[in-house]
């Protein structure tokens, strides 16, 4: 059994995995300010949750797009485990070939998505990560990572929007009762939530024509649960996608 955590620039993605089952996944939020061992109790906390004792751990892997807060989060996991942590990065194998102009420029998070979903889904495939950023990545027939998208997240767009204008509210992100709104609450939330659905499945759309034949469309992220009932286009949802890339990047590092 291991311990999988993906550092994200608002959330922290913590789960464990056992012969390829993935027992929880838990968010924590991302804080730079937080010392090593606020952050090991916090970890602790989630594992005592789900009844599971650091010792039982054989060991743990993380995935990071904050690189100030990497090496206190892996000393914390440290701290609980007492057994060493495996960092993506230089050295660490992936078995993912990379084909973009600059191989080193790809986050880890999504080099863990995409050996998650090789494993999982038929190819090609489409991977939508919705986090602080919406990221979409496109592997081929061949198993090929060949680039993707980066567009603005969700939130990070509701928030620019009611920062930006000095008489919309800050609103929570779940569907309004009906597409058309009659307030203004209602009319932000469907252009929000609907607009990145029908975004969603317009890029899906185009990538595919791109392509010149259907693809596994795989979501995953944070607000991944709120859009993907919205979108026309077949999706599957997968919230433990890049644990399970974390899962099999340790494994294949282990001997």
């Amino acid at each position: 059994m291991i311990l999988a955590i993906d550092i994200g620039n608002t959330n922290i993605v913590i789960g464990c995995i056992s012969n390829e089952k993935t027992l929880f996944v838990e968010r924590l939020s991302t804080d730079t300010t937080k010392t090593e061992l606020e952050y090991a109790i916090s970890f602790k906390n989630v594992l005592e949750l789900y009844h599971i004792n650091p010792e039982e751990l054989n060991g743990s892997i993380i995935s990071s797009v904050v690189p100030p807060i990497t090496n206190i989060i892996r000393d914390s996991v440290i701290k609980i485990t007492g057994k060493k942590v495996m960092i993506i990065g230089p050295g660490v194998k992936t078995g993912l070939n990379i084909l973009m102009d600059n191989p080193a420029q790809l986050g880890s998070d999504l080099v863990a998505n995409a050996v998650a979903g090789i494993h999982e889904y038929p190819v090609p495939l489409i991977i939508i990560d919705m986090g602080t950023a919406t990221t979409i990545s496109i592997v081929d027939k061949n198993k090929n990572y060949i680039g993707g998208m980066i567009m603005p997240g969700i939130r990070v767009s509701s928030d620019t929007l009611t920062q930006r204008t000095s008489q919309l509210p800050k609103i929570s992100l779940e569907p309004p009762k009906k597409l058309i709104g009659t307030n203004t609450i209602d009319c932000m939330k469907s252009g929000i939530v609907h607009g990145n659905a029908a975004c969603i499945d317009g890029m899906v759309s185009r990538i595919q024509k791109d392509l010149g034949q259907k693809a596994t469309v795989v979501a995953t992220g944070g607000l991944a649960k709120t859009i993907v009932p919205l979108c026309e286009a077949e999706i599957i949802l997968d919230d433990a996608l890049l644990l399970k890339g974390l899962n099999y990047i340790y494994e294949k590092n282990r001997a």
